[in-house]
């Protein structure tokens, strides 16, 4: 095969007017050298820090860096960039250890046919720390991203900046939170966390729409346990400082888990389908084989006759949406509500809803920040909300005050108000107080306000009212029943046009798809600004 292919080269090269036998075959060899250099370099990149990092990265139970990119793409999709590309350092000896991509692999790919800007941190090579080159790669494909309008997902295994660089490499981050700033709100970004993510490595995923987790593998944290154990004297394992339990149901810094890489990266495939390319791109819309034009009988049996009983709003939830697929975001923190998304007639949409069964629903500080940050990236890429309440108030307590309940309760209230999308409201059962204010009520620019007969809207609930306006009399029951009988039902919101309509449970499902369709073409602006100040 060699020997055709210089004999091909020869023939279309040789010119006997002006190159000698000697030259042509010099040129061919030349040529030859070139091709095979390329080929060795491809090979050696290929292997990222050699066979032996292959295989500890194994070990662990983690993929490497070009596994991740092939399981995450469309098969054959994946186009790379900057192969060649090696690190500039000359500092401790670093020009003597070169390898081609430096310790980074990018380029774009298709995920269910739809373009994606991708980068993998490769911890086989200098354990995915950050390089001016690395920090230059990433920056090329995210001013890609932004300029075609499609999402970027970051594969992050990395040990943090690369020490024998110094501030080269700090610069580097920089010039990738930059970017991140930027494409906020205009293209979305996930980040997936892989493997250890440390230091300044961890401010870019912070800064991006979301964040995944592997489990026991991963790790977010700004100082490792050793610097704690040196600084605070307190002794603490990566897992328990930073791990994806600890971030996913303690800290809020992670917005899901998954068991192992493979999990992560199917799930990552599927959670993309439910997003926008860009916020100046339509929202996903599938064919759809779930009835929206009917009732759903099992909806008038799920609140409890006692007022005080909790149920499960993920019933609601799954009962409204296509096929009762929902992706549900921080499921394991703030469990007082609700968040995800889903499909209504084919359409994605964003789904919040008090949870009744934790905390009986109250609004808390991690309740609101998680929601407002949701409700805030659906406004940002034109995703309609579905809004379920069933909220008793925020909830009291000098713990929360003293944190700043008011200030982070009002982050919630903000983001609503904000909101240009379609907003939908159904009130299955308590909107009391400020909380129904902040729970896309009509006042925040709901466009579609439902209650069921079981909603109960008012100030505060029975009990406490009465201890207000019948502070010290008797006959307390005959009084809670009277305030029962004027605000524990929706009819006195209804009269006053708060609500538009009381509806019978069973018929939710298919007056949201109806309403969807409606305000589809909605336009809403804000005034104009440069940004609003919101609550922080």
């Amino acid at each position: 095969m060699q020997a055709f292919r210089t004999k091909f080269l020869l023939k279309i090269t040789q010119d006997s007017s002006k190159l000698t036998p000697k030259l042509t075959y010099c040129a061919v060899a030349n040529r030859l050298k070139i091709e095979k250099q390329i080929q060795e370099t491809k090979e050696k990149a290929l292997l990222g820090g050699g066979q032996n990092r292959i295989d500890a990265q194994h070990k662990k139970g983690k993929l490497t860096a070009r596994e991740r990119i092939d399981l995450f793409a469309d098969p054959g999709s994946f186009i790379e960039y900057d192969m060649f590309m090696e690190h500039t350092c000359t500092d401790f000896g670093m020009e003597l250890q070169k390898f081609p991509g430096d310790s980074v692999i990018t380029g774009h790919c298709l995920v269910n046919g739809r373009p994606i800007y991708v980068f993998s941190q490769d911890f086989t090579v200098f354990g995915g720390s950050l390089s001016s080159t690395h920090s230059k790669k990433i920056c090329k494909i995210m001013d890609q991203a932004m300029a075609v309008g499609v999402p970027i997902v970051g594969l992050n295994d990395s040990g943090g900046a690369r020490i024998q660089e110094g501030l080269d490499s700090l610069a580097g981050y920089a010039d990738i939170f930059q970017r991140n700033v930027l494409a906020s709100g205009v293209i979305p970004q996930i980040s997936l966390i892989m493997g250890p993510c440390a230091g300044g490595a961890v401010y870019s995923p912070a800064l991006t729409d979301f964040t995944f987790m592997v489990e026991d593998t991963s790790f977010l944290f700004v100082t490792g346990p050793d610097v704690v154990k040196s600084v605070t004297n307190e002794d603490v394992t990566q897992e328990k400082l930073g791990g994806a339990h600890t971030h996913t149901t303690v800290s809020g810094v992670a917005h899901k888990s998954f068991k192992n890489d493979i999990d992560a990266l199917i799930q990552l495939r599927y959670f993309l389908g439910f997003l926008p390319q860009s916020n100046s791109q339509p929202i996903p819309v599938i064919a759809c084989d779930d009835p929206c034009d009917k009732d759903v009988p099992i909806l008038d049996t799920i609140i409890p006759l006692k007022t005080i009983e909790p149920y499960d709003m993920l019933d609601v939830i799954l009962s409204i949406i296509d096929e009762r697929d929902f992706f549900q975001i921080m499921p394991n923190y703030a469990k007082n509500i609700i968040v995800g998304f889903a499909r209504m007639n084919g359409k994605t949409v964003g789904v919040v809803g008090n949870q009744p069964k934790v905390a009986a629903g109250c609004l808390d500080i991690d309740a609101s920040i998680k929601a407002a940050r949701f409700v805030r990236f659906c406004d940002a890429f034109n995703i309609p909300l579905i809004t379920l309440v069933d909220v008793p108030g925020f909830l009291p307590g000098v713990h929360q005050e003293a944190s700043g309940i008011i200030r982070h309760g009002a982050k919630l209230l903000y983001a609503y108000a904000e909101a240009t999308v379609p907003k939908l409201t159904v009130i299955t059962r308590k909107g009391y107080g400020g909380a129904y204010d902040v729970m896309s009520s009509k006042h925040l620019r709901g466009d579609v306000n439902y209650a069921w007969p079981t909603a109960e809207l008012a100030v505060m609930g029975a009990k406490g009212a009465v201890s207000v306006l019948y502070r010290g009399k008797e006959n307390a029951d005959k009084y809670e029943a009277e305030y029962n009988n004027t605000f524990g039902n929706p009819f006195h919101a209804a009269k006053r046009g708060f609500i538009d309509d009381v509806i019978e449970p069973r018929t939710t499902r298919w007056r949201l798809c109806r309403d969807l369709d409606v305000l589809a073409t909605k336009k809403m602006t804000n005034p104009p600004r440069k940004h609003g100040n919101m609550p922080l």
